[in-house]
């Protein structure tokens, strides 16, 4: 009988994704995201909740661009929303960014890349306060390709994040 069980408990774990047989961890520190909808990896409240510490231990992505709301070039280093999403176990078409103060925009789940856009959460070598957009920013190359020049994508470009909503 332990035999059984056994090989259906490792049958089971190869069968899950990798986002879906690591444990997320609890928070230790300030709770800085907080990601639900319809995501495989929750916490007992069917979430999913990041302190700095668990974004900055991700994989992580830099780029230095010039942006419409900062002075010549801007260093930025963060995850890319694609990792955060694989980690989560994230399914769906539409991503719901909201930030602090309650300003939302979507973010079409077709439209990001394995490298962008990132959650950054270090501006020019510093973590970032709310004064400086912080303390997180969703943040595109802007430079690297016209694509990222465009009303539309500037949009997407919510500063103060603290939320994500994965939407079918």
């Amino acid at each position: 009988m332990r035999l059984f069980y056994a090989i259906l408990t490792a049958a089971f774990t190869i069968c899950l994704t990798p986002a879906q047989a690591e444990d997320l961890g609890t928070p230790k520190g300030e709770v800085v995201l907080t990601v639900s909808g319809n995501i495989a990896q929750t916490g007992p409240d069917g979430t999913a909740q990041f302190d700095m510490e668990m974004l900055q231990a991700l994989p992580q992505r830099s780029f230095e661009t010039s942006t419409i709301w900062t002075e010549g070039e801007t260093s930025f280093v963060g995850v890319p929303l694609s990792v955060l999403l694989e980690q989560i176990g994230a399914e769906g078409a539409t991503i719901r960014a909201t930030a602090i103060n309650d300003y939302a925009v979507e973010i079409p789940v077709g439209s990001i890349s394995a490298q962008d856009p990132i959650v950054a959460y270090e501006m020019d070598g510093a973590a970032m306060s709310r004064r400086q957009k912080g303390p997180l920013w969703i943040v595109y190359p802007y430079d690297s390709d016209t694509k990222y020049q465009t009303e539309v994508i500037y949009s997407r470009s919510i500063w103060q994040l603290d939320r994500l909503e994965i939407v079918k």
